[in-house]
């Protein structure tokens, strides 16, 4: 498996954000010292936090402890899963696609990135919305989470920029085949949240047993989704290798850039 331990901590389920945020750290840490790409999402996962503790602290949504409750229980999906592969239990088939792609050589750093947005926004966000708050509140949640859109495009010119630092040769590139900004608006903010909301919608009336199978279901169909991100086609996967072969620095340098 890996060279250190992975930390034991995260078996411990986060109660806050500064929780979560500590919890982010210590895998992005075990990522350097282990040279695992599972570090490439926990180093965006932890500004997404940042940023909407943040809009919580300045008042930027209708409730902010309601908000802060269900980042919490988002966040532990995704803790909850990086546990359970790295202590070989079986986490969604989702995550474990994720997870399995970071042990090869050829996917490129914005693919590890959409691979962990493709496991936790399009199946972790709508079970976490439907724990959040009970059916007849879930209405009152909606505004509050199209603003988390505003967080995240308010990140994208900061991951863009780091995308580009680690492939020098992107600017370039998206003059024909588009920006990395509009790839990661387009998939994560708009299509990825309205399906993880109309998600919750159906999970949110369901007995306990019904949301399991619900799950179940939607699980096997995103997992197979995956694979559009991993082998999205001849044309795709050739540029990808080219921007690969262009990735520099190690994969702790690299973690470091995306924190």
């Amino acid at each position: 498996m890996s060279d250190t331990r992975f930390p034991a901590s995260i078996a411990t389920p986060a109660e806050t954000i500064d929780d979560v945020a500590h919890q982010l750290i210590a895998i992005i840490e075990w990522s350097k010292q282990n040279n695992s790409r599972m570090g490439y999402f926990a180093a965006l996962y932890r500004k997404v936090i940042f940023q909407t503790k943040k809009g919580i602290e300045q008042g930027f949504f209708d409730d902010g402890p309601r908000m802060a409750r269900l980042v919490v229980i988002f966040a532990n999906r995704y803790l909850h899963a990086c546990y359970q592969y790295q202590a070989g239990q079986t986490p969604t088939q989702s995550w474990a696609r994720a997870f399995d792609e970071t042990k090869h050589w050829w996917p490129i750093v914005l693919q590890h990135l959409l691979m962990g947005m493709n496991a936790h926004i399009n199946l972790d966000l709508g079970i976490a919305v439907a724990e959040t708050v009970p059916p007849e509140e879930l209405p009152d949640l909606k505004d509050d989470f199209d603003k988390i859109n505003q967080i995240l495009a308010s990140l994208v010119g900061g991951v863009q920029n780091e995308l580009a630092e680690i492939w020098s040769l992107l600017g370039l590139l998206n003059r024909y085949l588009g920006s990395v900004e509009t790839t990661i608006i387009n998939f994560s903010m708009e299509k990825a949240r309205d399906a993880a909301w109309l998600f919750a919608k159906t999970l949110s009336p369901l007995s306990t047993e019904q949301r399991r199978q619900e799950i179940a279901g939607k699980d096997t169909g995103i997992a197979l989704f995956s694979n559009v991100i991993s082998h999205p086609g001849f044309t795709g996967s050739l540029v990808n290798k080219i921007i690969r072969l262009g990735e520099k620095g190690t994969i702790r340098q690299r973690i470091e850039i995306l924190e």
